[in-house]
């Protein structure tokens, strides 16, 4: 009986792989369907409301750059002059990243701790701080900004601000996963000899995730750096303000936009480079 039986369990184990699959390949088709349906609606939407045909004018898309390059190439005795002119405007936007970076992964830290299981002081407010994570993760951060210098008036402050919302939440998403994986021997010895709340995350979460954390941290100061250069082209000061009057006048200062772009270039890569270094010795303590 054990012999005849174990086909027939092979066999229904195979029907239902079989079955499984076909249901995935279902749903997948489904999916693809639905947003091809979706992208074909929205460009039709998106072309009706735009100024001009996207078709029309797709074979211009490179007259800009082309214009900017053979602009730069006549006058390329003036691009080192102009990228040392708008250091002091890239050193703003690094502060903006750095600033903003430090205080969203503090505020993102501190939400994805009162956000995981096992770990929150209030484990029926968790809900609630992971769903402040979500709504500062979902706002863009040129929308909190365009918000801020309604208010606060045109500078690097807001763009500092926002950037900092948006960082805390996609950190308390990322820090609440990583937190999920500790050991709670240490917290369960901590809390055996009296120890409170703030002494258990202090001495027995964050030097599990203390490596994890910092890496994040890096990985967002990079993205942190194009978004305040970004921000700038809303008034938010740094280089991006710089690259946006560059742009603006046109014909004549695209050597200025050039200069610029080379300067924004190489920092991203810099940075992108030295991160991804120090992440991987701290992750991998190589």
């Amino acid at each position: 009986m054990t012999l005849s039986a174990a086909p027939d369990n092979g066999a229904e184990l195979r029907a239902s792989y079989l079955a499984l699959t076909r249901r995935r390949r279902i749903y997948s088709g489904l999916f693809l369907l639905l947003f091809i349906v979706l992208f074909a609606t929205g460009f039709r939407v998106a072309e009706e409301r735009n100024a001009g045909d996207f078709l029309a004018g797709l074979h211009r898309i490179f007259d800009f750059p082309a214009a900017m390059i053979s602009e730069a190439v006549e006058k390329a005795q003036n691009l080192p002059g102009h990228m040392i002119d708008v250091l002091p405007a890239l050193v703003e936007t690094l502060n903006i990243a750095a600033v903003s970076t430090l205080l969203g992964t503090l505020m993102g830290g501190f939400l994805a701790l009162l956000a995981t299981r096992g770990l929150a002081p209030w484990p029926r407010l968790i809900g609630v701080f992971r769903r402040v994570s979500d709504i500062l993760r979902a706002v863009p951060e040129i929308v909190i900004a365009l918000v801020l210098i309604f208010v606060l008036g045109a500078g690097p402050v807001p763009a500092a601000i926002a950037i900092a919302l948006h960082t805390a939440g996609a950190m308390g998403k990322l820090f609440s996963e990583v937190n999920e994986n500790v050991d709670l021997k240490p917290l369960e010895g901590l809390s055996s000899v009296g120890a409170r709340w703030g002494q258990r995350m202090a001495l027995g979460v964050i030097p599990q995730v203390a490596p994890n954390y910092f890496s994040y941290a890096l990985l967002r100061f990079e993205i942190n750096i194009r978004a305040s250069a970004i921000l700038g082209f809303v008034g938010a000061g740094g280089i991006g303000y710089e690259l946006k009057n560059a742009m603006t006048f046109g014909q004549g200062k695209f050597d200025e936009a050039a200069a610029i772009f080379i300067v924004l270039f190489v920092t991203i890569v810099v940075f992108d480079q030295l991160s991804s270094l120090v992440r991987n010795r701290l992750v991998n303590g190589g």
